[in-house]
């Protein structure tokens, strides 16, 4: 069923999605901070809109992809916002990494106007937004999630309930902080054996055979060995901002996150490198540097590698 969806913000994720909204069969009205990011969307037949109050009037549900919590709170409370066009019962998505403290800000002052937000931060990358093997992570009203299911369904091949507003954020945070954790601890276990004599594609052929390599837990640590980091699958500025989030929440809960903490410091430091805008695994440089180890591996036999494997 042609739903009328408003879509705002058309970068590296928001513009596939909406793309598959389109091809889906869905009424699609548009707006971004560049109109240029929107011409192929216009092409295939969404309209333009000059404000996101415009994109509101128009929608019967909006989505947001936008860079973080700022963007996102000016876009959705802002002037000529969300929350001035917002339809009765209408509903919002913020499909971007958000402060559950926010989103739940957000979505009180909805309720208040008699609409609904909810959070549904995605996890798959660019490739992900443009196939369409998407998670899609929400928080909010069940009842709305349901409701709109098939609209979600169109951009996400996994699309999740997940619990009350800001459990969508939170399993987005918890994600993307173990991974940062992840490939710190790999950079040092690895540096190690390398710097202990290991050749760095032998180690990792070696570690795959053990109880943690079956589980594919090492898979991620192959952008690392292929040593090419521009450009960024998911920039390192932005999982900087994820892993700010993500140990802000813990002190607001009180917990402590000495591991998490330790690994957003590397983000830090490679922040202040200048490497903002390479992809985020750029971080382990540090612990190459360091340990004065190399784990780069030649793309041929990385290839091998692959090939074998698959």
């Amino acid at each position: 069923m042609s739903m009328e969806v408003g879509f705002i913000g058309l970068g590296t994720m928001g513009g596939p999605m909406a793309a598959n909204l389109r091809k889906a069969g869905h009424a699609l009205t548009v707006y971004d901070v560049r109109r240029a990011s929107a011409e192929s969307l216009i092409a295939a037949g969404a309209v333009w809109a000059d404000t996101p109050q415009q994109v509101a009037s128009a929608s019967e549900v909006v989505f947001t992809s936008l860079p973080g919590p700022i963007e996102v709170e000016a876009v959705a409370l802002g002037a000529n916002g969300l929350l001035a066009g917002m339809r009765p019962n209408g509903a919002y998505f913020d499909v971007s990494t958000n402060s559950p403290t926010l989103v739940r800000k957000i979505s009180a002052a909805f309720a208040e106007r008699g609409a609904h937000m909810l959070d549904a931060p995605v996890s798959g990358g660019p490739s992900g937004a443009a196939s369409g093997k998407l998670a899609l992570w929400v928080g909010g009203d069940k009842a709305v999630f349901d409701r709109y299911k098939p609209v979600l369904d169109a951009m996400g091949d996994q699309a999740q309930y997940c619990g009350a507003i800001g459990a969508g954020s939170i399993a987005k945070l918890v994600h993307n902080l173990a991974g940062v954790c992840l490939q710190a601890s790999l950079a040092e276990v690895f540096t190690m054996g390398v710097k202990a004599g290991l050749d760095p594609l032998a180690l990792f052929e070696a570690v795959q055979q053990g109880v943690l390599g079956r589980r594919r837990t090492f898979d991620g640590f192959i952008g690392v060995m292929e040593n090419k980091f521009d450009p960024p699958s998911f920039a390192l500025r932005l999982q900087h901002k994820d892993a700010s989030l993500a140990t802000a929440l813990g002190r607001e809960l009180g917990v402590p996150m000495r591991m998490s903490n330790l690994a957003l410091e590397e983000l830090t430091e490679a922040l202040g490198r200048g490497w903002g805008g390479l992809s985020w695994p750029a971080m382990t440089l540090l612990q190459q540097q360091r340990a004065d180890v190399s784990l780069a591996v030649d793309a041929e036999r990385l290839e091998r590698m692959r090939n074998t494997r698959s």
